[in-house]
């Protein structure tokens, strides 16, 4: 559902191939999101004003406010001149366990680990993923990430948002979701996995962005096997998607892509097979 216009037209002076010349250019729209359980904020985002029930439910399940999509007894939008709020009421059991540990946190798009109150929070154990079986062509996965760019709607039109997507060894790239932060477009992915009843553990998470700690972790938390990204991970990202037993490609790019962890989800050309015991 959009709240508002994901992205307004702004004139701008351009300077190319040394000539100056007025133009206009579509930019991509940044609101503050709150996002409140049971009358209280638990955080405030910055973020692209669009899917924001998706928005709510993946952050609530990433972050380990709830189980289950069905925990959030309802969820409401509410616009106003300073951005969005998203009301979520949670059953009982929930309600409770977050009153315990309720806070109020302000991050911008490009930070993950806001408001945490301990090193031990910064570096949560990952849930474990298990796959038995699960294997994809690594060529298959490589065509998912470039097949991503043209339902990147959003992207075409601003070049400045990251996508999340949702690839099915049968159905192909089934979901996109787009946001000004990589976090949030991760968040969104999850809340429209979970919200059309589908499971994200027999396929493969794609990504526009770069691959950090918290990016594996909420993977983890929706049991993506497969996790693949156009940039670089950080050393500890390999290291989480390792304890988390999630197989990471990363650098995917048209020339090829890197096999970082659990490589035996990925069917590689033989050429390039690893060593026996790898």
């Amino acid at each position: 559902m959009m709240t508002g216009s994901t992205f307004t037209r702004h004139r701008e002076i351009a300077w190319r191939g040394g000539r100056t010349r007025s133009t206009s250019r579509l930019v991509a729209e940044e609101s503050a999101i709150a996002l409140t359980y049971n009358g209280s904020t638990h955080a405030v985002m910055m973020g692209t004003p669009a899917d924001l029930e998706d928005f709510g439910v993946g952050f609530s399940l990433t972050e380990g406010i709830i189980g289950c999509a069905s925990e959030i007894r309802s969820i409401e939008l509410i616009s106003n001149e300073l951005g969005v709020e998203v009301r979520m009421w949670l059953d009982g059991d929930r309600a409770a366990s977050l009153a315990a540990r309720r806070r109020a946190i302000s991050g911008p798009v490009g930070c993950g680990l806001c408001g945490i109150e301990s090193l031990e929070q910064a570096r949560r154990a990952p849930s474990r993923v298990e796959s038995p079986g699960i294997a994809f062509h690594a060529r298959d996965l490589l065509s998912a990430m470039q097949a991503l760019s043209p339902l990147q709607t959003l992207n075409q039109q601003t070049r400045s948002v990251h996508a999340a997507a949702f690839w099915h060894p049968r159905a192909g790239i089934a979901v996109v979701r787009e946001d000004v932060g990589r976090h949030n477009a991760l968040d969104k992915l999850a809340g429209a996995i979970v919200r059309d009843g589908n499971s994200a553990r027999d396929g493969a998470v794609l990504l526009t962005s770069r691959v950090s700690v918290e990016m594996v972790q909420k993977a983890a938390m929706i049991g993506a096997p497969v996790v693949v990204a156009v940039s670089a991970p950080t050393a500890l990202a390999i290291q989480t998607a390792n304890e988390a037993g999630i197989t990471l490609l990363a650098v995917a790019r048209d020339d090829g892509y890197g096999v970082f962890t659990h490589s035996r989800r990925v069917l590689l050309p033989e050429e390039a097979a690893p060593p026996a015991g790898c």
